[in-house]
This record gives structure tokens, sequence and C-alpha cells, in this order.
């Protein structure tokens, strides 16, 4: 396990950050990830992490039960609006057309941010990585591609990693039914979870996470239900 040195805060900009990092070169890291996941770990690229910042926790791990979900009646309406598309899930690894997705969102969603003009590096070192049990649910209408919600597959949960999307469909909510696609896969192939991410109260890119219920989150090491 290492520990990282401060560095700029990726969700509030006046502070400072600090990771805990499983050693990358693990060669057990591979078998561990899905016990990571549970203890509040996250993956970016090949490293497995946990914000251990000095006096803030901030960051709260958030994870939803699968077998216990229920969609609301706007989430009713984002399947039915989405009924139209094909998902499928196929192996993680950057191709021209998920490429040109994934570019096109950054320049859109991200202007100025860091994360715009990506090369295609970027794609493969933030995405995935060799050891990683990765895939890429791809959303498709009439074989176009307008979505890819990159997905860790562990034995009993998902992790949602990113998504990416045509930024011209905002009006279907496309990352939302990601998630929604997620939660269904994760539960017809008997797994127990999907994994959120990071929840951060206050935070307003963070505040859509709560509208997933039941939801729990990671009370030091104990998993709680999320209050309503």
């Amino acid at each position: 396990m290492f520990q990282t040195v401060e560095h700029a805060c990726g969700y509030w900009p006046e502070r400072l950050s600090r990771d805990l990092i499983i050693d990358p070169t693990d060669p057990y890291l591979p078998t561990l990830f899905g016990r990571a996941l549970a203890m509040g770990f996250r993956r970016s690229g090949g490293h497995v992490y946990r914000p251990h910042c000095v006096g803030c926790r901030a960051c709260i791990s958030v994870r939803i039960p699968v077998r216990r979900f229920e969609a609301n009646r706007a989430q009713k309406r984002c399947l039915a609006r989405n009924a139209d598309l094909e998902v499928r899930s196929v192996p993680a690894r950057r191709t021209a057309e998920n490429f040109a997705l994934y570019k096109r969102y950054l320049d859109t969603r991200h202007v100025g941010g860091g994360m715009d003009d990506p090369a295609p590096g970027n794609f493969d070192s933030f995405l995935a990585c060799g050891w990683s049990p990765t895939e890429f649910m791809e959303f498709r209408r009439d074989g176009q591609l307008l979505a890819v919600a990159v997905t860790d597959v562990v034995a009993d949960a998902l992790s949602a990693v990113y998504t990416f999307y045509a930024p011209e469909e905002s009006a279907r909510s496309l990352g939302t039914y990601a998630i929604l696609r997620q939660v269904q896969r994760a539960k017809d192939e008997g797994r127990e979870h999907l994994y959120l991410g990071f929840w951060l109260d206050g935070h307003p890119k963070m505040a859509y996470k709560r509208g997933y219920r039941p939801l729990e989150f990671l009370d030091g090491a104990e998993w709680k239900p999320m209050p309503e």
C-alpha cells in the first residue's frame, strides 16, 4: 500500500487531496480487486485507490444493492425513452469509433478542464489496464454508437467506472440509462451490488447518486443504508 503526496483535489479546487494506492505491481491485485471495492477502493487506469486526505472525509463510497433496487418514476421514463437502443458488452479496448465518441464527449462536457482534447494514450491509461476485469457496455441505435459505460466485473458486483456518450443526445439521459442497465445486468447475473464510486455531500455533480434507491454508504468498515 502506498500513500501519495498531496495534490489538487479533483472535486473541491480550494482543497488538497491524498490517496491510498494498492501496489499496482502486486500479482494478487486481480484476485483482491473485488475485496478492495468492498473496502471503498476504486480503479482508475491501473491504479486502485481510495481518498485518504488530511482533515477531510468528504468522499464517501456508495453502492446499490441491486436485488432491492426499484426504479422511480423518472428512471422508468428513462428506460422507456431508450427502449430502442441495443445494448451489448464487449472487451475493453480502444477503437477508432469509441475513441471518437470519447473525444467528442470530453470536448463538449469538459471544455478547459484538462480532460478535453484527449490523446489515445489518455483513453487507454484512464479507462482500462492489462489486469483489470473491465468491459465496455455499448449502447447503439441502428448500429450507431451513442454511449459506452466502462464497467469493472468482479464475482459479486459490477463497478461503474465511467460513462461517455453522444452530447447531442442529452435528452435521452444516457448517463442515467447506463446505470440502470448496469443495475439490471448485475441483478440478472446474480451479483449483489453496483458500485458507484464516491458521493460528496453538497457537490452538485454527485447529487444524482442519491436518486438510486436503496443506496448504501461505507461508514468506516461497515456498509449502511443511506438515509432518505
